[in-house]
């Protein structure tokens, strides 16, 4: 019997690293600056294994038991890592929310989960105290440092640690339940088996060639937790999560650069502003293999950029969500960035099924009743496979409409518009609940927001639909400060000459500008186009002549 037939818990990789290649760096957490260089607090596999041990042998002492919901707010690096593998090692089940997700969002998503135990830093802790009835399930609550005084940092317990064996789980034993980033609707807790995260980390691996020992710098900190199981060092950024859009490129330069590393993860936002940075410097990054670059579609110029700044690596963009990762893949030797028929995310990836359905906002039964659809026509996606998860938490209406019943397991309604081309690269437009219903016909976001994308004042613009569904008026909103209105109307005159040069765009008319949209702090790259859309239906909008 192989070790994962006997034991699926996704914990035991890092075991197997340490025991594999115990002086191997495991972690490295900055700490500093010596001499112009970032000083690091450097952990081996063995020693990031011992303190995931003493973390198990702390949790367990605090109360913490088996099959325990456990909220985790703490720092990203260390205290995340080691706590998350902690749990899984004890069999509890990490539950990950992202707090700057806004508070209202952040409370009900605790109360919905029912955590039994929470370890967090001090403010999290404090938190649970004053708004009692989010945290009421809330029994055991354990202190976790968010700074690095020593060489090792663990949760502050009174209890003496005794050794805790690690839990047994099969495939099917409920992991971990995280949060989406709700750009689109209110967050939803996924469920993850432990059989679902080894699939991920199987299919990680082979759709990019990743290889034990590479380095890796993930700009989004849940990212991490993939590492110790594909045997990666995991570089911590100096970056803060809570506040992505404040990353200073030239630190991750730095740490690029004098790290070498070869693997790195982050949205469209952060790479943009990492390869300006490059570009105004005159810097290229010849160690890194891959950037993988999601959580929006990728630009244009970033697509055309990235060849620049990655002499010996590619840029890829990996197509999924909190649902179901990864699901496709595209790079950038496949892209054509002169392209307005959506974003190309590639092919779905070895052991994933994907097909395009009729659109529909009710649940479906099973994919007869879904009506899939040819290439070449838009529709919505489905997906299944190893990596698709089951269930959202505790939400019996919100998994109805997110699941179709297959014969070989269930499929995920993506939540995406989309097509396959005549190649079999599916093709992303949009997403579903962001679809601008008009008299004349549908629009997809993607589609029409490159055309304009191409203004050098509207790299960041939203379309948006205003009125009742069925007969929108279509609408652009730039991301852009004005001042005055013969400003306004002037670039609105510019942008309705580009309308009128493509068949997505040919009846938007009207335009919005706003110095800042709303994004998710996860990514800070989705915008929030129904938040625009409320916004703009009292706001000050410019029509231009329109041409039937």
């Amino acid at each position: 019997m192989t070790d994962s037939a006997a034991n699926a818990n996704i914990a035991r990789h890092l075991a197997l690293m340490a025991a594999a290649h115990p002086k191997l760096a495991a972690l490295k957490i900055p700490r500093g600056r010596s001499r112009g260089r970032i000083d690091y607090l450097t952990l081996s596999f063995a020693e990031l294994d011992a303190e995931v041990a003493a973390w198990s042998a702390r949790l367990a002492a605090a109360g913490v038991r088996r099959g325990d919901r456990t909220l985790v707010l703490v720092r990203q690096g260390l205290p995340l890592i080691a706590s998350v593998f902690a749990l899984f090692r004890i069999g509890a089940v990490p539950v990950v929310i992202d707090p700057g997700m806004g508070r209202e969002n952040f409370l009900a998503c605790v109360r919905r989960t029912q955590p039994r135990a929470l370890v967090g830093i001090f403010f999290a802790r404090l938190l649970s105290r004053i708004f009692r009835d989010a945290f009421r399930s809330v029994a055991v609550r354990v202190a976790a440092s968010g700074s690095l005084t020593g060489r090792l940092t663990h949760p502050t317990s009174h209890a003496t640690p005794q050794a805790v064996a690690p839990a047994c789980s099969t495939a099917s034993d409920l992991a971990a339940i995280l949060f989406t980033s709700g750009s689109t609707g209110s967050p939803k807790g996924v469920c993850y088996e432990h059989g679902m995260f080894d699939a991920q980390v199987r299919l990680i691996r082979a759709t990019y060639g990743i290889e034990p020992g590479e380095i890796d710098l993930p700009l989004l900190p849940i990212f991490a937790l993939f590492n110790p199981a594909l045997g990666l060092t995991t570089i911590v950024p100096e970056l803060d999560p809570s506040r992505p859009a404040t990353l200073d490129p030239a630190k991750i330069v730095q740490a690029i650069q004098q790290e070498g590393v070869t693997n790195s993860f982050g949205s469209p936002t952060l790479w943009r502003k990492i390869g300006d940075h490059c570009a105004a410097h005159h810097v290229t990054l010849p160690s890194l293999r891959r950037v993988l670059c999601a959580g929006a579609a990728v630009p244009a110029t970033l697509w055309e950029q990235s060849r620049t700044f990655l002499p010996h690596g590619q840029l890829h963009s990996p197509y999924g969500a909190t649902e179901a990762l990864p699901v496709a893949s595209v790079s950038a030797d496949e892209i054509d960035p002169a392209s307005v028929s959506g974003a190309c995310v590639g092919r779905p990836v070895p052991e994933i099924d994907a097909k395009i359905i009729a659109l529909s906002d009710e649940p479906l039964a099973n994919l007869v009743e879904a009506h899939v659809l040819p290439p070449r026509t838009i529709g919505e996606i489905v997906v299944g496979g190893p990596v698709v998860t089951k269930a959202y938490d505790l939400n019996p209406v919100a998994t109805k409409l997110a699941k179709i019943p297959g014969a070989s397991g269930l499929w995920h309604r993506m939540g995406d518009c989309g097509y396959f081309d005549d190649e079999g690269r599916l093709w992303f437009v949009g997403r579903k609940a962001e679809r601008v219903e008009t008299a004349a016909g549908t629009l997809h976001t993607e589609p029409c927001e490159q055309v304009f994308r191409s203004h050098p004042r509207a790299a960041r613009c939203a379309l948006i639909g205003l009125g009742p569904r069925g007969t929108q008026t279509p609408a652009l909103v730039v991301e852009t400060a004005i001042r005055g209105d013969a400003e306004a109307r002037a670039l609105a005159t510019e942008l309705r000459a580009l309308a009128r040069t493509n068949e997505h765009t040919a009846r938007i008319a009207t335009f919005f500008f706003r110095e800042k949209f709303p994004v998710d702090v996860r990514h800070n790259a989705k915008i929030h186009r129904l938040t625009l859309a409320q916004w703009a239906a009292t706001a000050k909008g410019y029509e231009t002549h329109f041409e039937a």
